[in-house]
């Protein structure tokens, strides 16, 4: 088959590990950055593909089949609306858009022009937290009761997007994934200790309709390093801990429950700790490789636009309680 040929904008750290893998999985066609020493330095790298600071030449391209949009986060969808404009299946970073009708704006141009639009949402090609949806749909874990994500760190501090749409897209992503439904009932709160109206420190609540309530816990101001998702069940509680070498998910066989015989009292039962094996195929080759393969026809174009779609509008809603707050 012919490679699918692939434009490439935005060559900061996550589009050069972007380059890497369309390089190896396809024909890297384009690269372009506004910043001339990204370019000269990814060209160097990249001899074989043509270099530009400007994005309508891999627009106007006919050759070029896909573009992959890496750029600053307020542009995202801009760049976005104008490659599936131009006829060309998109894969762009996360979060897509700043705000849920943008989302929903590119989602249908792209249904309208019969192209694949994919964002960025990194984690769920995972193979740990693909281990967790395993555990979550063979219903090993009993009734989820709920979810908690942990995503901290010391730096790195953003100056254009808060804890919540750098750090909490991703968690979020996790649980919308794992759950499977929209929540009816959400709350954010959060404090800018290091630059005015840039939240750094977030914590989120959100309650689903089946009952089962999910918590965020997000920023940059923190002595722990932390990327961790734990799913409580009523027979089995789950951890997916990216931040382990080895145990990446670990599964406690510990509950809550009523004794036989009594008057109802609870009491906590405590079995084997065991982690299943997990492959350790980098996420972003999986990632990369799901696109050109829905690229190439296989799937459904849109199904995680759609997702990335879900994931926006709940952030905006995540936002707009973010804003009564601080208020």
């Amino acid at each position: 088959m012919t490679p699918v040929r692939v434009g490439l904008a935005g060559l900061g750290p996550w589009g050069t590990n972007l380059a890497r893998n369309f390089n190896e999985l396809a024909e890297l066609a384009w690269l372009c950055d506004e910043d001339a020493g990204r370019l000269r330095g990814a060209a160097a790298r990249y001899p074989a593909a043509h270099a530009t600071a400007r994005f309508d030449d891999l627009l106007e391209d006919e050759a070029v089949d896909a573009v992959v949009v890496a750029t600053q986060v307020p542009t995202h969808a801009e760049l976005a609306r104008r490659a599936l404009g131009a006829g060309k299946h998109v894969f762009v970073e996360k979060p897509m858009a700043l705000a849920g009708d943008e989302a929903a704006g590119l989602v249908a141009l792209a249904e309208e022009r019969g192209l694949v639009l994919m964002p960025g949402h990194l984690l769920l090609y995972h193979p740990g937290v693909g281990k967790l949806k395993e555990l979550v749909d063979s219903g090993v874990l009993g009734q989820i009761l709920y979810v908690y994500g942990n995503r901290q760190n010391l730096g790195t501090i953003r100056r254009d997007e808060n804890a919540l749409w750098s750090l909490g897209v991703h968690d979020l992503s996790i649980i919308l994934h794992l759950l499977g439904e929209d929540p009816v009932e959400l709350s954010a709160r959060g404090e800018s200790f290091l630059k005015e109206g840039v939240e750094d420190v977030v914590f989120c609540y959100l309650r689903f309709p089946s009952g089962v309530m999910a918590h965020m816990h997000l920023s940059w101001l923190d002595p722990h390093k932390m990327r961790r998702m734990t799913v409580v069940g009523t027979d089995r509680m789950a951890v997916f801990d990216d931040m382990e070498l080895d145990r990446k998910v670990t599964v406690y066989d510990s509950a809550a429950e009523q004794s036989l015989g009594t008057y109802g009292e609870w009491s906590t039962r405590t079995g084997d700790i065991h982690s299943p094996r997990v492959d350790n195929t980098e996420p972003l080759r999986l990632e990369c490789a799901h696109f050109l393969r829905l690229v190439a026809g296989e799937g459904d174009p849109l199904a995680a636009a759609r997702d990335g779609l879900a994931v926006v509008r709940t952030l905006e809603q995540l936002q707009a309680s973010l804003a009564r707050e601080r208020v």
